[in-house]
């Protein structure tokens, strides 16, 4: 995958949606504050660039459906 920079929106859409609490179903279940959904952050992609403290990492959704974080 090549590098691409990696941006926030900082419209007031995708405040509201970095800072919703969304009920799922009957449950009243919702995500706790400051939770990101990873359909926010990966947008129909497997694998995001994140640039931490000067270093790159890779997140990844696999093909179970599980999160992996390498350097």
């Amino acid at each position: 995958m090549p590098e691409q920079p990696l941006s926030v929106p900082s419209s007031p859409m995708a405040q509201d949606v970095l800072s919703s609490r969304l009920p799922i179903d009957s449950g009243e279940r919702t995500l706790p504050s400051g939770a990101i959904p990873t359909d926010f952050l990966f947008h129909g992609v497997q694998e995001v660039l994140i640039s931490h403290n000067g270093e790159h990492y890779r997140l990844r959704i696999t093909r179970n459906g599980k999160l992996i974080l390498t350097k």
